[in-house]
């Protein structure tokens, strides 16, 4: 079998969540690139759904997103989004300096796998039904891990940012941007205190006013049951 390019996403189905922010990243990838999935396929994972045998025998994981296409399924939000990069180059989602390439991978890394893993659902539920912790409990958790994550994401913006910067690394904007501003929704979700975070709540601002940003908000990819 050849290797899959960019075309193939034509075809595809992208299974999605649209409250997930590791679906959210993808869907904004696929919007800046210009592509756009035959099938976006919701799974529910306030149902449960993903721990389903028919979604587990296509992401055994049974999380979201997973895009399948030509007998291939890619699954994990930022392999996906890189291996966009890969096939569609224009526009890049990463900058062509190997410093500036490390630094949007260390502030997307700093989100996709320091602070949204351990708010996610499966951990949240584990709380609830292992540990008995009430909501006031989980919302603790919550709102600590995200605002002490995005307060250290703030500093590796800052650090690193130049005057004329509108985003999260320069002009146009990057896998670090994808990151953010899926994450910023849901900490506004739980009432996050962003107070320590202006520079990424004004990047959020920008993101908002770019067409591919807006055009993948949840609330312009309603789930038929939610």
């Amino acid at each position: 079998m050849s290797s899959p390019s960019a075309a193939d996403v034509s075809d595809a189905s992208l299974y999605n969540w649209p409250y997930s922010s590791a679906s959210y990243r993808v869907r904004i990838a696929l919007a800046l690139k210009g592509l756009r999935p035959e099938r976006i396929i919701d799974i529910n994972l306030r149902n449960g759904e993903q721990q389903q045998p028919q979604y587990m025998a296509v992401a055994p994981q049974g999380l979201v997103p997973a895009l399948r296409f030509a007998e291939v399924t890619l699954t994990q939000s930022l392999a996906i989004m890189e291996w966009l990069e890969e096939v569609s180059s224009e526009p890049p989602l990463l900058p062509k300096d190997p410093l500036a390439r490390a630094r949007v991978r260390a502030f997307a890394l700093s989100i996709a796998c320091d602070i949204h893993p351990i708010n996610n659902p499966r951990v949240l539920n584990y709380l609830r039904q292992e540990f008995a912790r009430d909501e006031p409990d989980i919302t603790k958790w919550y709102r600590h891990w995200v605002e002490a994550g995005l307060a250290a994401c703030e500093r590796l913006v800052t650090e690193a940012r130049n005057p004329t910067d509108i985003f999260c690394f320069g002009t146009v904007p990057t896998i670090a941007d994808i990151c953010l501003v899926p994450q910023l929704y849901n900490a506004r979700r739980f009432q996050c205190d962003l107070s320590s975070c202006p520079t990424l709540v004004a990047i959020d601002e920008a993101a908002s006013q770019v067409p591919a940003f807006a055009a993948a908000h949840p609330e312009q990819n309603p789930a038929l049951t939610v």
